[in-house]
C-alpha cells in the first residue's frame, strides 16, 4: 500500500487550483511516498495516475518535476543544507519534500518567477505541513533563490524599494 499525505482541507477549492498547482500537489504526494515507503518512480507514477483529478494536473510538468527531484535529490539536498538549521535528514517529511521540489524548480525552471515557486511551496507547506513549516520553507527557499537567481531577486528587491 502506498503512503499517503495526511488528510487536510485544500487551501483552495478544487475548481480554483491551476493545472500546475495540482501537479505540484501530486509531486508532493509522490515525494512523500518515496520518503516514507521507499517506493520507486514507476510505482509512484502508476499509483498517482489512478487518483481522482490527476487528469486535471499538468502531466508534463508533473513528470518533469517528480523525475527531476528524484534524479537530483542528493545535489538538491546539498544545495539546501547550507540554508538549514539542522541536518536535512531531521526535517519533517513534508518540509523536506516541499524544499526538494522548490529547489528543483528554482534550479531548473528559470521561466517561472522565483516568487511564484516560493509562494507555491509556502501554500503546499501550509496545506500539508506543520503549524509553522511554511515559514521555514519560505526562509530557506528565499535564501536559496538569492544564491541561484541573484539578478532576479535583486531586481525584485530594487523594484520594491523604489515603490516605497
Amino acid at each position: 500500500m502506498a503512503a499517503q499525505l495526511p488528510a487536510t482541507p485544500a487551501s483552495k477549492p478544487a475548481a480554483l487550483r491551476s493545472p500546475r498547482r495540482r501537479a505540484r500537489e501530486f509531486v508532493l504526494q509522490g515525494l512523500y511516498q518515496w520518503r516514507v515507503s521507499g517506493n520507486d518512480e514507476a510505482a509512484i507514477e502508476a499509483y498517482l495516475r489512478d487518483i481522482d483529478d490527476f487528469d486535471k494536473a499538468d502531466r508534463e510538468f508533473f513528470v518533469g518535476l517528480l523525475r527531476g527531484v528524484l534524479a537530483q535529490r542528493q545535489m538538491l539536498e546539498g544545495k539546501l543544507q547550507g540554508y538549514l538549521d539542522r541536518p536535512f535528514s531531521e526535517l519533517s517529511t513534508i518540509e523536506a519534500c516541499v524544499l526538494l521540489a522548490g529547489a528543483f524548480e528554482l534550479s531548473n525552471y528559470p521561466q517561472t518567477p522565483y516568487r511564484v515557486i516560493i509562494n507555491e511551496s509556502i501554500e503546499l507547506a501550509k496545506a500539508y505541513g506543520g503549524t509553522d513549516g511554511h515559514k521555514y520553507v519560505n526562509g530557506v527557499l528565499d535564501r536559496l533563490a538569492a544564491s541561484l537567481r541573484p539578478a532576479e531577486v535583486e531586481a525584485r528587491r530594487a523594484g520594491r524599494a523604489r515603490g516605497r
